[in-house]
């Protein structure tokens, strides 16, 4: 939802990428198995889903997954941390992502891959994706930035709903390049430079922070906001 309410600023398994489930991660071609637009359970096994704390200043939960291959052996154990908490009528939202090898793993080379975000989106909707050195919309395809920004006008408000993606610089690749696609879809994917590889045993980390507001896009906020997240212990 938007911080003050109005409106639902994700979308489930639009007619457009009925894989697509709002904000989620999903990698491809782990072992050359696509995970991205497959969820069922011949692809992933729930551990576990906990609300870590339900109330106060800032929330969090955790998932945790297996993930399988054809003969439903786990290969990679990944936990999800999310935490939530709201600033200055914005919602901050966390994630760190631990995936856990439990065989040698290699990510193939793809476009996409990772974390992913599915505002609502239909044909004619006004909308525009910014990073940080200002590409927009294809011109951000592929493209390294340290941050995107996706806002959409939402029904039912007459303002701009956005939510803003902040890499870090200790995720290997920084600063990642993005997916953006034709229908607003984007995500950060260090897949897009090549293959990587968790070697068995082993446990890769990576973390993204979310904005989510409303009105006009503030570049210069962004990256503001942006540098107190890398400072952040």
């Amino acid at each position: 939802m938007a911080p003050d309410g109005n409106g639902v600023l994700t979308e489930y398994s639009p007619e457009h990428h009925k894989h697509q489930t709002g904000l989620y991660w999903g990698l491809k071609q782990v072992n050359g198995r696509d995970y991205f637009m497959n969820w069922q359970g011949d692809y992933c096994h729930r551990i576990s889903a906990t609300v870590i704390e339900a109330k106060g200043q800032r929330v969090r939960w955790q998932a945790v997954y297996d993930l399988l291959d054809e003969k439903t052996n786990t290969i990679l154990t990944e936990t999800q941390n999310w935490s939530m908490h709201e600033e200055d009528g914005k919602f901050l939202l966390d994630l760190e992502w631990r995936g856990k090898a439990q065989i040698d793993i290699t990510m193939g080379k793809f476009y996409v891959g990772g974390l992913f975000l599915r505002m609502p989106w239909h044909e004619g909707i006004t909308g525009d994706i910014i990073n940080a050195s200002g590409n927009r919309n294809n011109e951000a395809e592929g493209q390294r930035a340290i941050w995107n920004d996706i806002g959409i006008q939402i029904e039912g408000r007459e303002d701009f709903a956005h939510i803003a993606i902040l890499d870090h610089p200790d995720n290997s690749g920084f600063p990642i390049p993005w997916r953006v696609d034709n229908e607003l879809g984007i995500g950060p994917s260090r897949q897009i430079l090549g293959d990587w590889s968790i070697r068995k045993g082993e446990t890769e980390f990576i973390r993204y922070r979310l904005i989510v507001y409303t009105g006009d896009l503030n570049n210069s906020a962004i990256t503001d906001s942006w540098k107190e997240y890398i400072c952040e212990p």
